[in-house]
């Protein structure tokens, strides 16, 4: 895929839906002694997010796992659309498709391994990262130069607000 090929895509997108672990997070998965699960999420790529929804893209997020500190980053960073323990990603897609209105060619989707296989087979821009599971980073239109849980959420991002000339407008608000 060319990155024109993928420009062209992200132009029609109105929400950008992420996986959670191996996307927004490196992957790794920390447990207390106490049971309670931490992840390290990065703050650019947080601000790539706040900035794509003020840019007029919705956000939002679809993991197999149910963790309460994906709710409390998700608040943070205002995304309204978060399912989690989803056991069948495309059925909570499709739900999403139907409640929104919104054509499969208007979504993006970014996840990292073949559980999202599905969704990234079905949306209109689907986005993965360098070290994605095997079969994956083929059948993307964007991998990310940057990595997961290192700035590749924040890639996505740039790459919509780009497409569709809101980068500019995003980056006046702090150029001053």
């Amino acid at each position: 895929m060319t990155i024109d090929e993928a420009m062209r895509r992200a132009r029609q997108v109105k929400i950008l839906i992420f996986d959670v672990d191996g996307v927004l997070t490196d992957g790794s998965l920390f447990y207390g002694d106490d049971g309670q699960e931490y992840k390290a999420f990065n703050s650019r790529d947080g601000h790539g997010i706040k900035m794509l929804r003020a840019a007029g893209v919705e956000t939002g997020i679809i993991t197999g796992r149910t963790s309460n500190v994906v709710m409390h980053r998700a608040k943070n960073l205002g995304i309204a659309r978060i399912f989690q323990g989803a056991d069948d990603k495309l059925h909570v897609y499709e739900r999403l498709l139907a409640e929104t209105g919104l054509k499969p060619e208007e979504t993006a989707y970014m996840g990292d391994d073949v559980v999202d296989l599905p969704v990234l087979n079905r949306c209109g821009l689907a986005i993965t990262v360098p070290d994605a599971a095997t079969g994956v980073a083929e059948r993307a239109h964007y991998v990310t130069q940057a990595h997961a849980g290192r700035g590749a959420a924040r890639e996505a991002c740039e790459l919509i607000m780009r497409a569709q000339g809101t980068w500019a407008a995003q980056m006046a608000l702090y150029d001053r």
